[in-house]
């Protein structure tokens, strides 16, 4: 069992709560109990090996209260609101070279490499979500023009 506070080895609630955005805004962004086992799954089964694989992860975003989420612009039924879901990078690994692996490698709901640029190794991030049995395991791109059925660079 994980110490208070992390969600398993490497990861720590706090890098799955911290916003800037919440923070500016005034926002608590404290996940009830079944969000943060939600939290917990996706860093036991994605995250832990993409880092066993890549190196030190940085999540940009985990969980999202109702607040936060409508602050980002993000729909109500995003994966984040559950804690089901993550943005991260692993530098200085590309971003598709990351997501690709985990289309690969791994069991998750989504991986979605989000606003990446070919050419550009580091530009935008992964997102991937994990659910306890009945993972779709749906890879999508999406641009800033829109979204793209299966994982294209």
């Amino acid at each position: 069992m994980s110490a208070p506070g992390k969600l398993s080895e490497h990861f720590a609630l706090s890098e799955f709560v911290k916003s800037p955005t919440a923070e500016r805004l005034g926002i608590d962004n404290t996940p009830p109990v079944e969000a943060i086992e939600s939290l917990r799954m996706v860093a036991l089964r994605v995250l832990e090996p993409v880092r066993a694989k890549f190196g030190p992860v940085h999540v940009n975003s985990g969980y999202r209260c109702h607040d936060l989420n409508a602050a980002c612009g993000s729909k109500d039924t995003s994966q984040h609101r559950k804690g089901e879901a993550v943005d991260f990078e692993c530098p200085p690994h590309g971003n598709a070279d990351v997501a690709q692996w985990v289309r690969d490698n791994l069991e998750f709901d989504q991986v979605i490499l989000e606003f990446y640029t070919p050419g550009e190794p580091d530009s935008g991030w992964v997102h991937v979500s994990y659910v306890p049995g009945g993972n779709r395991k749906q890879a999508l791109t999406i641009t800033k023009a829109g979204t793209k059925e299966g994982l294209q660079p």
